[in-house]
């Protein structure tokens, strides 16, 4: 992926803009994306009981609007969770302000929030924000550039990714972005993430393949099995790019699947490489499971073993502590028939060591991205999920968060 998008990347009849409205006490924390018209959207949201009020609110916008939205709006610093009825009303008087700012009505217009759980949201350093938010509105690098920069919270960088196909002869965009390092195994999706296309697509196809490609992306990574209480990914489909409409799961819809999918894959890795604190990307593969549900419990269980996380923040290849974590995942195998793979070395084989060079190994797993493959012997199913290792960093961030 480039380190900057380019004006080719941007899809057309979207705009972006971004500012300081004061929620943090530094830098961009208000961000705006809208659609010239109103546009399909589809969305996840978090699978946390406990669930902030943007989240709800985006959820009954999004049935009231028939799913056309023109416009979302993020607020990073304060997530607005737990903040009780003036949490909901905060919601809703960002929502109508900004529709009446851009000419339509509240149920169009998403809104998200990221940052500390339980302090109330200052809402009117939103509002007061808004007019000059709007004014600023324009579809160039930069803007959509300083709204990666204003979503982010624990991030150490901004995460955005783009992809293009052709439908019919007309080309068509997609572009994403997102935020999140910690507090991230999403069952859903992402911590934040905006997806926007040029494409034309029914808002029930446009649903059923940013949910397909979630499952496979977003829903396969995790940095510290906590999943946030604001987790929302929105995608939002204009037709600006004269496509033919997509209205069966014909070639043209699985091309438009793939390019999503090459987004969200990026962006999902982006979170991952991103984790607080993390080194170096971990994929886990099990294979040769009993059942899809079996291999990704497994994984899992695997990614989020915080033994197993900080043997490779040391790069240490104590292959005993992946054998053991999948064995407490409550699937049913024999461990004896086990055979794992650590950055591309057998380490383990029918449950026992196989004898291998420590020294090479270790040099292996100082590197950005570890492979670990378990292969079960089970069955015919896999899965395959992305975490990171855990660092003393991790415990700084996470200690002192609020102060």
């Amino acid at each position: 992926m480039k380190s900057h998008p380019s004006r080719a990347d941007i899809p057309r009849g979207f705009a972006f803009a971004a500012t300081a409205c004061g929620l943090k006490k530094a830098g961009l924390d208000l961000a705006l994306l809208t659609s010239d018209t109103a546009a399909a959207a589809a969305a996840v949201f978090t699978t946390n009981r406990v669930q902030a009020a943007p989240v709800r609110l985006s959820r009954e916008s999004l049935k009231k609007s028939g799913h056309k939205i023109r416009g979302v709006i993020v607020n990073s610093g304060n997530a607005n969770c737990c903040t009780g009825v003036q949490g909901i009303a905060a919601s809703r008087k960002t929502a109508a302000k900004v529709s009446r700012t851009l000419g339509c009505r509240p149920e169009e217009i998403l809104v998200c929030s990221t940052g500390v759980i339980g302090v109330p949201l200052r809402v009117e350093k939103i509002l007061n924000a808004i007019p000059q938010l709007a004014r600023n509105l324009n579809p160039h690098v930069l803007a959509f550039e300083r709204f990666t920069r204003a979503i982010m919270t624990t991030d150490t960088r901004p995460k955005w990714a783009a992809a293009k196909c052709s439908i019919r002869g007309k080309q068509v965009r997609i572009l994403g972005c997102a935020k999140g390092s910690g507090m991230i195994e999403p069952k859903m999706a992402t911590m934040l993430g905006f997806l926007a296309t040029d494409a034309a697509i029914s808002p029930v196809l446009l649903s059923k393949a940013l949910r397909t490609v979630v499952a496979r992306t977003f829903n396969a990574i995790t940095v510290d099995g906590d999943t946030s209480t604001n987790d929302t990914v929105t995608l939002l489909a204009n037709g600006a790019s004269g496509a033919r409409r997509i209205t069966s799961e014909t070639g043209d819809y699985r091309k438009f699947c793939a390019a999503l999918e090459k987004v969200c894959r990026c962006l999902a890795l982006s979170i991952v490489a991103d984790g607080e604190g993390a080194q170096r990307v971990i994929e886990v593969e099990v294979r040769g499971a009993a059942s899809d549900y079996a291999a990704d419990k497994i994984a899992r269980t695997i990614a989020n073993s915080p033994l197993v996380k900080t043997a490779f923040a040391g790069a240490d290849p104590n292959w005993g502590r992946i054998l053991a974590a999948a064995g407490r995942s409550g699937i049913s195998f024999e461990p004896g028939r086990v055979d794992i793979h650590l950055a591309g070395i057998r380490v383990c084989r029918r449950g026992l060591e196989h004898a291998f060079d420590e020294r090479v190994a270790h040099r292996k797993m100082l590197a950005k991205y570890v492979p670990v493959i378990m292969n079960l012997r089970a069955g015919n199913r896999a899965a395959r999920v992305w975490t990171c290792d855990f660092t003393a960093e991790y415990v700084r961030i996470n200690a002192s968060y609020r102060t």
